[in-house]
């Protein structure tokens, strides 16, 4: 049961939970409060019940002694009333007075006894009013409870609605500045102040510090990957002349194959501190994609499949044989053969059939630089940055999988898709 309720609790917003707590508070301080009335009430009732009793039968004792007899219809008065409970009649027995409160059942009394030579005499005082009155009080206890927890909630429910609209601002900005939007920012509440002891204000000013820091990083790693890819393109461009000038021969081609790889690492550079700054600016256009697929499957010698209806997309054609030649360059340099390019109406598959992306590259995305495992070959690392940021030059969305009998699967979305004829 107490797992039922702490797992119950454990899946509520927090945003519950603030507003619960109190409301449980409350009403824990309403229950003892109300027990305390209640107890103090049954007291004073018992306690003003037990001394009318013994005055009664004192009274009746009186009349007793001096008639003789005793009238039942005085009080409930009796000689060895077999109505009589038994802890009254035992201490009686042993000859001593007392009284004895009985509240259950329908007809509530209390009952005075004591000896009086070989009988018992006794009063019996019905108890219904008292009853009634105390029923009356533990309702009217329970009433004002139970509002007193209806307002508890509604503060509380106020309070954790404020807190959680800070909160989730925080969480929104946070994955604003997740999905590259380095200057987004939490706002200060109007005549917050600085150090104003908030804590949900600290969280926020923390977060935004954060967002600063890493903003500078950020650009600061673009500006230096932009500044070394423009510093390297004159040198390389003299290189290359003076390697066109080599005799023709084996060292030659490793050197003119060297240079060439350098060439292009430092164009891929370029493009992504272009990316980077958000300065490609993609040229759209609505293309038949069953088309434009299996003229770059041409181009790339791989095995293409393509639906029997045709699908049209916006999108860049240049752009996106960019994407599709990356995503099949790197399944072959650190795939296995065959690759696949498959068409799935708005969507563009590429898969290997080798040891498939590192754990790293599924979780995190793509790194440049980095190529994962070593069994996967060599490389920048790259490709795949740039296939990412061209598909988000241009709307659309790459998604990494491994495939459950082996190998790597690359999945482009593109957007604006309309289903027609196949167009080839």
């Amino acid at each position: 049961m107490i797992r039922r309720i702490r797992s119950f609790f454990a899946g509520l917003s927090l945003r519950w939970k603030i507003a619960a707590l109190p409301a449980l508070g409350a009403a824990l301080v309403a229950l003892a409060i109300g027990g305390l009335i209640h107890q103090a009430r049954t007291s004073q009732v018992a306690e003003t019940a037990g001394e009318s009793a013994i005055a009664e039968l004192y009274r009746v004792r009186q009349l007793y002694e001096l008639t003789g007899h005793v009238d039942p219809a005085d009080t409930g008065s009796a000689l060895d009333s077999a109505d009589l409970p038994a802890p009254l009649a035992a201490d009686a027995g042993a000859g001593r007075r007392n009284t004895y409160l009985d509240m259950s059942g329908d007809h509530p009394a209390v009952w005075a006894a004591r000896p009086i030579g070989s009988h018992v005499l006794s009063v019996r005082l019905p108890l219904n009013a008292q009853r009634d009155d105390i029923h009356e009080l533990d309702r009217t206890l329970v009433g004002w409870g139970l509002l007193v927890v209806a307002l508890t909630a509604l503060g509380g429910a106020a309070l954790a609605s404020r807190l959680s609209r800070e909160l989730r601002k925080a969480a929104a900005t946070a994955r604003r500045i997740s999905g590259g939007d380095l200057d987004a920012r939490i706002a200060r509440r109007p005549g917050q102040p600085q150090d104003s002891g908030d804590e949900v204000a600290e969280l926020a000013a923390a977060l935004n510090t954060m967002a600063a820091s890493l903003q500078r990083r950020i650009e600061a790693e673009q500006r230096f990957t932009a500044d070394v890819a423009h510093e390297l393109r004159t040198p390389l461009t003299g290189l290359q002349t003076a390697a066109e000038l080599l005799p023709p021969g084996r060292p030659t081609e490793l050197v003119r194959d060297r240079v060439a790889a350098l060439r292009i690492l430092t164009e891929d550079l370029l493009e992504v501190a272009r990316l980077d700054a958000g300065a490609e600016v993609p040229d759209l256009a609505v293309h038949p994609l069953g088309a434009l697929v299996e003229r770059m499957a041409e181009r790339l010698g791989c095995e293409v499949v393509l639906p029997e209806t045709g699908t049209e997309v916006t999108t860049d054609v240049r752009r996106l044989e960019r994407i599709v030649t990356n995503l099949v360059v790197n399944a072959r340099r650190h795939g296995g053969d065959p690759v696949e390019v498959r068409v799935e109406g708005a969507r563009i598959v590429v898969r290997d059939h080798g040891p498939g992306f590192p754990e790293e590259v599924l979780r995190d995305g793509p790194q440049r630089f980095r190529t994962g495992a070593q069994e996967r070959g060599q490389g920048t690392g790259l490709g795949l940055t740039i296939a990412f940021g061209q598909a988000r030059a241009m709307g659309a969305l790459v998604e990494l999988s491994n495939e459950g009998e082996g190998g790597a699967v690359a999945v482009v979305t593109l957007p604006g898709a309309k289903q027609g004829p196949v167009a080839r």
